[in-house]
């Protein structure tokens, strides 16, 4: 009786799943034939198949199927003004009919460059390149440049983009106990790991400890201030500062990589959390909704990338800066304010007791983690200290997180498969208690398929 209620629930949510997206199945088809996996992204796959989205407006997306969903994803964190925002379009058309991108010094480049440096205290200079992934690689290579040591240190299970170095333990060592075992992924080269020390989220002893008897050796400390992929896991009281204060102590470059967290204030996390990193990267919201990373901080360490130095580091790239970009980000950034800012994060404050109300009226263990306009669904009654714990708590939860994501669709919300929410400016109340409203009535659901294959989460 119990196998048909957990076969019935599981095929029921699929099958429904499969009704609303005849065309998406279709589509994905087709593009498997050129695309391996029928996309570029990684991060969008899940099964059976994507929905294939056809437009966006607002905090709403369709897809080619006609189905509304509220996007509770914006593309990863990137869009703070969700889709098709008219200030940006305007922004965009106007430089659109001025060029694209000169292969020369622009006016837009530094005008975006002073907003940034206005907004982020500990940024004096700052580059730009095309992407999360070039700006961390960036970040990395000025600071191995400033103090001449070659090793940095990340924190097991940090995201960090996909150049080879930050691929080391880009999914967090599962053993509970211990310090984390490095690893990497297919075609990344053995060697980076002689480079790269992995230490937990939040464990300052295990920073310390590697610091202390390889001072000569250590460039940088690389830390998400919010491991946002890994789980919107917060740092604990008193972690940043510490962070802070074994980088002056050892003499290492702290590296805070804001490309998901610069939208929970003005001037990113380190503003709220009063701690200057030596370097920023960022990405994401900076550009309107297209593609943009930049890296910067201290004057002194930003310097080596001035053509005119002594000794500079080569950085080029076709597309850095370019003004169509630019203007887009400048757009977005001007529009979000200390204003925009706050209401949205009482939003995503709004979002967070929700989905936890509703975990404990369905008698569930769970949490959500997370800051502000950011959060992520656990399946455990603690939140995540660190990487291992959320990726233990998600291991052990089997199908039930991509059962709850399919669902959730059904019902017309949109997130990432492994329950991830990042929030947007034109959402209201209204959204966001439609969001609780499906968690809730997905949670009724599947608690049948709970109670037999996963009691311990009762």
């Amino acid at each position: 009786m119990t196998d048909k209620v957990q076969h019935s629930i599981a095929a029921e949510i699929r099958g429904r799943f499969a009704q609303r997206t005849v065309r998406s199945k279709d589509l994905d088809a087709r593009a498997k034939e050129r695309l391996p996996g029928g996309d570029t992204r990684a991060a969008t796959y899940f099964a059976p198949y994507p929905a294939y989205m056809a437009s966006g407006s607002g905090c709403y997306l369709y897809d080619v199927d006609g189905n509304e969903y509220l996007d509770l994803l914006n593309n990863y964190t990137s869009l703070i003004h969700g889709h098709a925002h008219p200030d940006i379009i305007s922004a965009v058309k106007t430089q659109l009919e001025k060029g694209t991108v000169f292969g020369a010094a622009g006016e837009i480049q530094f005008q975006h460059a002073e907003h940034l440096c206005n907004r982020i205290t500990a940024m004096d200079q700052v580059r730009y390149c095309n992407s999360g992934t070039e700006a961390t690689l960036f970040a990395i290579r000025a600071a191995r440049a400033f103090t001449g040591k070659d090793i940095f240190i990340k924190m097991d299970g940090g995201y960090h983009g996909c150049h080879d170095a930050v691929e080391v333990n880009i999914f967090a060592d599962p053993a509970p106990e211990g310090p984390p075992a490095k690893h990497i992924g297919p075609g990344v080269p053995r060697n980076v790991l002689d480079d790269v020390w992995v230490v937990p989220f939040n464990d300052l002893d295990a920073v310390e400890n590697m610091l202390k008897t390889n001072v000569d050796k250590v460039a940088a400390i690389l830390t998400e201030p919010l491991m946002g992929a890994a789980g919107a896991i917060c740092p604990q009281p008193g972690y940043l500062k510490g962070l802070r204060t074994l980088a002056d102590k050892y003499n290492v470059v702290l590296i805070f990589d804001e490309v998901m967290t610069f939208r929970l204030s003005p001037g990113g996390l380190q503003e709220t959390a009063g701690i200057q990193p030596d370097l920023t990267t960022l990405a994401k919201i900076i550009g309107g909704g297209l593609p943009i990373g930049a890296f910067g901080g201290r004057q002194d360490i930003m310097s080596r990338f001035d053509p005119a130095h002594e000794d500079p580091i080569f950085h080029s790239g076709t597309f850095n800066g370019n003004n169509i970009t630019l203007a887009a980000g400048m757009a977005a950034m001007r529009l979000y304010d200390q204003a925009a800012v706050t209401r949205l994060n009482q939003l995503g404050d709004r979002l967070r007791d929700g989905f936890q109300d509703a975990l404990e009226a369905a008698g569930l263990k769970g949490c959500v983690s997370g800051m502000g306009s950011l959060l992520q669904l656990h399946w455990r009654d603690q939140k995540p200290a660190n990487a291992t714990d959320s990726i233990v708590g998600l291991t052990k939860a089997g199908e039930l997180p991509r059962l709850v994501h399919l669902e959730m669709m059904n019902r017309g919300v949109y997130s990432a498969g492994r329950g991830m929410f990042a929030l947007s400016t034109p959402m209201t109340p209204a959204d966001i208690d439609k969001a609780v409203v499906s968690f809730r009535e997905t949670l009724s659901m599947l608690k049948p398929y709970i109670a037999d294959e996963l009691p311990f989460l009762l």
